[in-house]
């Protein structure tokens, strides 16, 4: 089984339809899962006691876990000064903890079977340090860093954990940026073209597959930086 986040609406649902269309099996968490059409689950990940209670059912149920897609997020585009803190909480919360919550809840499920690879979302962001975009970057980097330290944690174990981060992809996360504000971001990647949810969703699958047994501890940038 894939365990992944966000997986109601954008890139998770994505991920979800492109995995079950490979017969594999998938288990969705979102807040709202009332028109998911396949298996899911109710979670906030930015709750502790949320994923915990959805680990214990897991547990409960015997559940084999071969691998995590932490594809839940939220972005702001603010500049910092004029962002309210409880929306720059709510960012950090969900990109950076909520991740963070997962990784430490659902890893110990693979760690029995000494395989399992763990997918994390970052943002072209980072690299680039988009103007309006600093609070959403800084939780985006942490998953980075955290990435990083966690691939180490779980090597012995044979669970590989690699992060993807996008450029401006055509999802929900998009609403309120313009056209040509989404061209400026592009046109300063190496390959500068808007890339689509699915392209995405390949390189999840085969970060999921043993073919990228030889990768962990990496970010990905989508169109590269």
């Amino acid at each position: 089984m894939i365990i992944v986040t966000g997986a109601s609406k954008g890139l998770g649902r994505v991920i979800c339809e492109r995995l079950i269309e490979k017969n594999i099996s998938v288990l969705g968490l979102a807040r709202n899962v009332e028109e998911v059409p396949f298996a899911s689950m109710s979670c906030d990940v930015s709750s502790y006691d949320n994923v915990k209670a959805v680990v214990q059912q897991l547990k409960k149920d015997g559940a084999r876990v071969a691998g995590l897609v932490n594809a839940a997020g939220i972005a702001s585009m603010n500049l910092a000064v004029t962002t309210p803190p409880s929306v720059a909480q709510k960012i950090i919360n969900t990109n950076l903890l909520g991740t963070i919550y997962c990784c430490q809840m659902i890893a110990p499920l693979m760690l029995r079977n000494k395989q399992g690879s763990i997918i994390n979302f970052s943002t072209i962001a980072v690299a680039l340090g988009l103007k309006g975009e600093s609070i959403y970057a800084a939780s985006k980097a942490g998953v980075e860093g955290f990435t990083r330290s966690f691939a180490r944690e779980m090597a012995d174990f044979n669970v590989k954990v690699n992060c993807i981060a996008p450029g401006p992809i055509d999802t929900n996360l998009l609403k309120g940026i313009t056209a040509d504000q989404i061209d400026k971001i592009v046109s300063q990647q190496i390959i500068p073209k808007q890339f689509k949810p699915d392209d995405v969703a390949n390189l999840v699958e085969l970060l999921l597959d043993v073919r990228s047994d030889s990768l962990s501890g990496q970010v990905l940038y989508v169109g590269g930086v």
